[in-house]
């Protein structure tokens, strides 16, 4: 790995470190409290300064109630925004935990999967979920429309 490619995962993981604690509505001074640091020491660590750290990146995930692997993962996809997006479901924590199970029930047999089977499951799983994800956001949005338009109609009253 590169200097530029340091540089670029310290601002990715920068930019995620922060979108989470703004969407928890938490300062800095918070953060480090629950972290047990100085607010100086926090302050650094947000801005990247020094190496990626690993203990600290879970430190932040308890303090947050957010999710680690995601944010170890947005590092390699470049994409703070999924660390945020992943904060609360705890996406990557959860296939962590199906892998450690693969893992622990499978062991050696994993190596006899190769790469076409491998891409066409995770592709299959990855895209039904993307679909749920999708139409649950369509039907919670239909509800919304349904239920703000009963709340502004003027024979609402009357269709009880």
């Amino acid at each position: 790995m590169n200097a530029t490619d340091r540089q670029t995962q310290k601002e990715v993981l920068t930019a995620a470190l922060r979108l989470i604690r703004k969407n928890r509505r938490l300062r800095a001074l918070d953060i480090a409290d629950r972290m047990h640091m100085p607010l100086r020491s926090y302050e650094h660590f947000e801005a990247g300064g020094g190496r990626v750290n690993l203990e600290q990146i879970h430190r932040f995930a308890k303090a947050t109630d957010s999710d680690p692997h995601a944010l170890i993962a947005c590092l390699t996809l470049g994409s703070p925004e999924f660390a945020l997006r992943c904060a609360d479901n705890k996406l990557m924590t959860v296939l962590m935990v199906a892998l450690q199970e693969l893992d622990r029930d499978y062991g050696d047999t994993i190596a006899a999967l190769d790469v076409r089977t491998l891409v066409a499951a995770f592709t299959h799983v990855l895209d039904q979920l993307g679909d749920l994800a999708e139409r649950r956001e369509q039907e919670g949005r239909a509800w919304l429309d349904a239920g703000v338009e009963r709340l502004t109609s003027p024979d609402s009253a009357d269709t009880k």
